[in-house]
């Protein structure tokens, strides 16, 4: 086991990174810098991922029904996890989200790891908001590593899983939105380890996808799977769409797939799982 890295959260992200790199993880709350302060003590790590957070029981809308708990999971701890590494020297590396921003398709450019351009109207985006505001000042000088991930998709069942999420409805938006797919994700933050990268950087697939994409794909294999395309504009609910830049992931070393290259590998492991 490498116990140089510890990762923080046994959640969906938190599980995965964890198999992937094979290090320590631990799910203890941390309400205080002491409790933080404790844990380093514990496991003496060199880095520590950060995958705590809350993204609601069923999806971000719930979020408004513990807002005190998103705060303290989404804003509050992952500054307390930055004053902690400052103090003892250790590299942090905080999931974010790519649900923060506004994105105008008419512009039709790729979201870039320095805009500003946020996405308010959410608390779900203003809880993710407030933390990386704050870490990414200290990412430019200290050894603080901030990864944006978007929509999860993977090639296994779990509730947290897009595909899943799309086959509970009969209608689904059209419209291109960046996508995280887990086996990729997992592979570059081990690459962004190896090269002790610092600042933020979007770990999303390159391009957008539109979800009727995927179906048609799913559909191919459970050719009974059926769906309608529903207009955007008559989606009441509050949510993001948008597409990130992976040029600056890129540019690192590593290469990024297009989500729609990765499609039917996804669905026929999927499918087996």
């Amino acid at each position: 086991m490498n116990k140089k890295i510890l990762i923080l959260g046994k959640g969906f992200i938190g599980e995965r990174l964890q198999k992937a790199l094979n290090c320590q993880i631990t799910d203890c709350l941390i309400k205080s810098y002491k409790d933080a302060e404790k844990v380093v003590k514990r496991h003496k790590p060199q880095v520590i991922i950060n995958c705590i957070g809350l993204t609601g029981k069923r999806n971000v809308d719930d979020c408004e029904q513990d807002i005190d708990g998103v705060l303290l999971a989404n804003s509050f701890v992952p500054v307390i996890l930055l004053e902690v590494a400052l103090r003892n020297n250790i590299k942090l590396v905080h999931i974010s989200s790519g649900c923060i921003f506004n994105f105008d398709y008419k512009k039709s450019r790729p979201i870039e790891e320095e805009s500003e351009d946020y996405f308010f109207k959410l608390f779900y985006s203003r809880s993710k908001i407030y933390a990386e505001r704050a870490i990414a000042k200290f990412s430019r000088d200290y050894n603080i590593l901030i990864i944006r991930m978007r929509i999860p998709l993977i090639n296994e069942k779990h509730p947290k899983n897009l595909l899943d999420k799309l086959l509970k409805y009969n209608k689904v938006i059209d419209i291109p939105n960046s996508v995280t797919y887990i086996p990729d994700f997992v592979r570059a933050i081990n690459h962004l380890l190896s090269i002790d990268a610092k600042g933020i950087y979007n770990l999303v697939n390159k391009g957008g996808l539109r979800y009727p994409k995927l179906m048609q794909v799913y559909q191919k294999h459970i050719p009974l799977c059926k769906f309608k395309v529903i207009a955007l504009k008559k989606l009441r609910l509050v949510r993001t769409n948008l597409v990130l830049s992976t040029t600056k992931l890129e540019k690192s070393g590593f290469k990024v797939r297009n989500i729609n290259s990765v499609l039917d590998e996804c669905v026929r492991d999927y499918l087996k799982s």
